[in-house]
């Protein structure tokens, strides 16, 4: 399918890489990795303020309705940025409270104000939410953090195992299947930004006297990362433009495998352009590296969204 977002979502995206890129999304990426979240919520609240979070709220409660391509538009930015925090999360919370019919905090989620975490099965940055939540026995409950911090390989991704508390009501069962599809978006962008890191990289590093990207091994490796994302680019549209209807799951785990195996694959030819360097927590493209080796098994590994979708076919 030829996916053509609108002038608006054009503008919509455009607007976000501006307001990341004046944010300084590596310096809060590095300061929420060491407990400091102050930096990531103040991008949270301008992300708030560019209308993001309403795109999962309904409009009766401040919201602007859920809005599945332009949510997906919104993450690849924000995978490109690297942006910190539970947003997947969060927005996906928004639709599991909105089905249950708990409405209170929708609002507050809709301005900003409120950081919701997810566990699936470990909860993502529940030292930072405001609301934690989880999905047991097919109910959505409130929870408690209960246990350490869990080791992830992406520092800023802090996972915490969580106890329910209260019931909310039956989980929303698509609800899954749309964090997979944001995650795939994320990934998708954070792909985008490392294979342009690595191009400018190949144009300005040497070797025996040329720029490394004169040399038809790297460019190889840049051209299948390029192609990799680009045949992802149209199943995670795709998969935006099914939400609603009985295809949404099958096309939701079609677009988190191309688009995790994508990104993830675009990270290791990062690692390889880059050398050595890129290992180092000080550079900067190692924040999107790590974060794409985290995010590969976040809501679904691709193997389990292979096997759920020979089960559809």
């Amino acid at each position: 399918m030829k996916f053509v977002p609108s002038e608006e979502q054009r503008l919509f995206a455009a607007s976000l890489d501006k307001l990341l890129d004046q944010a300084d999304t590596p310096s809060a990426v590095r300061a929420w990795s060491s407990g400091d979240h102050a930096p990531g919520r103040r991008v949270w609240t301008s992300l708030a303020e560019a209308g993001l979070f309403a795109l999962a709220v309904p409009e009766e409660h401040d919201g602007a309705g859920l809005l599945p391509v332009e949510l997906v538009i919104a993450l690849h930015e924000l995978g490109r940025h690297a942006v910190p925090g539970p947003v997947v999360e969060t927005l996906t919370a928004a639709t599991l409270l909105t089905a249950v019919g708990d409405t209170r905090w929708l609002p507050r989620i809709a301005a900003g104000e409120t950081l919701v975490t997810l566990a699936a099965p470990y909860a993502l940055d529940a030292d930072a939410a405001d609301l934690v939540l989880t999905i047991e026995n097919g109910d959505l409950c409130e929870a408690e953090p209960t246990k350490a911090l869990r080791p992830s390989i992406d520092p800023s991704r802090r996972l915490y195992e969580v106890t329910p508390t209260r019931a909310l009501g039956r989980a929303d069962g698509t609800a899954p299947h749309l964090a997979a599809l944001l995650c795939a978006a994320q990934h998708l962008g954070l792909g985008r930004r490392l294979l342009e890191l690595s191009v400018d990289y190949a144009r300005t590093r040497n070797q025996y006297g040329h720029p490394i990207g004169e040399y038809q091994a790297v460019k190889h490796h840049l051209a299948d990362a390029l192609i990799d994302l680009e045949f992802a680019r149209p199943l995670v549209h795709a998969a935006a433009l099914s939400h609603g209807t009985a295809d949404f799951a099958r096309d939701a785990s079609a677009a988190k495998i191309a688009a995790a195996e994508a990104g993830y694959a675009t990270a290791k030819t990062a690692l390889q352009i880059h050398g050595a360097i890129a290992y180092t927590a000080e550079y900067a493209p190692s924040l999107w590296i790590r974060k794409s080796r985290a995010l590969l098994n976040a809501w679904g590994s691709p193997s389990s969204h292979r096997a759920h979708l020979m089960t559809t076919l």
